[in-house]
């Protein structure tokens, strides 16, 4: 337990934020520090003979590493605490306690319906964003599910990320919880059962600046088959030689569909980012550039930056 305190009560919850696969999260008053407000994770961990997993207590040890860099794209953790032992079901209620941000990229896109994100903006959040998944690809952390919900716009208008690096926690969750999580940013060798690595986040980053040029998803997907069926209009249907050859979904399950531009789904792109986001929209993971390579692409070098 030497990464884990016992809770104190110091924190009165006001509301609930969100119940996602991910646990539930609170809007939470800090009572040593009156006025200061915090978002309350709870989540639940399985306990064995000899208690907490290892692997729980590394990932618990890099995030508070990670929040000693205090970088400015990353969500702050303020500290993880332990809660009661649910001994029945051989559980341990874990608290993480981050800073709260009032809005998240999806609400701000929202704000945005009638005249679209500036593209001054576009471009400034696209690069926090890349910033901030490289900080955690540096690390060693793959994300796997960045989408708008967990980007955060703090009051300056700067973009964080949360939820991130806690994957051995969060898998047992999900395994607890019915929540639906959204399909829409999912890499497809994520949605073929493949291995998969860092080049997912870039993926779901790809999807995610697509989205604030056009205001609205760019695959929204209603199932894993129509999920890859909206993700092959854009890459073409994969050629039987790309097609992977252990998995129980064929590839005459989908129409043959040809390769088209990102902007041929969203005519909002310029030519830079139109250039970018096909790059990072790739089928093949290894075509895809790291996040620090996207970095340095020319649409960041454009006007007005």
């Amino acid at each position: 337990m030497s990464h884990l305190k016992q809770m104190q009560p110091h924190y009165e919850e006001l509301n609930v934020i969100g119940t996602g696969a991910y646990g539930t999260v609170y809007r939470a008053r800090d009572l040593k520090n009156p006025g200061h407000i915090v978002a309350l994770k709870k989540v639940r961990v399985p306990l064995t003979d000899d208690g907490v997993p290892m692997s729980t207590l590394r990932e618990i040890a890099l995030l508070k590493q990670l929040d000693a860099s205090q970088h400015p794209n990353i969500v702050k953790l303020i500290e993880v605490c332990h809660g009661q032992r649910i001994e029945r079901e051989s559980q341990l209620v874990i608290f993480l306690v981050f800073e709260h941000l009032e809005q998240d990229l999806s609400d701000y896109i929202d704000r945005y319906s009638k005249t679209g994100v500036p593209r001054v903006v576009i471009q400034r959040l696209s690069k926090e964003l890349l910033t901030g998944v490289d900080f955690l690809h540096s690390h060693r952390i793959i994300h796997r599910d960045l989408k708008p919900q967990n980007l955060l716009i703090s009051s300056q208008g700067r973009l964080k990320i949360a939820d991130f690096g806690l994957a051995k926690i969060y898998d047992f969750e999900m395994k607890l919880t019915s929540v639906v999580v959204t399909l829409w940013y999912r890499a497809p060798e994520v949605l073929l059962g493949l291995p998969y690595n860092s080049a997912v986040d870039v993926w779901s980053a790809g999807c995610i600046i697509a989205e604030m040029f056009a205001a609205k998803a760019l695959f929204p997907g209603s199932s894993e088959g129509n999920q890859l069926d909206r993700i092959f209009e854009l890459t073409g249907t994969p050629s039987s030689k790309q097609w992977p050859s252990n998995i129980s979904l064929t590839r005459e399950n989908f129409p043959h569909r040809t390769p088209k531009e990102p902007r041929d789904l969203c005519p909002q792109l310029c030519e830079y980012s139109n250039d970018l986001l096909s790059k990072m929209l790739a089928f093949d993971p290894r075509s895809r550039p790291s996040a620090l390579l996207c970095l340095k692409h020319e649409y960041f070098e454009q006007e007005p930056m």
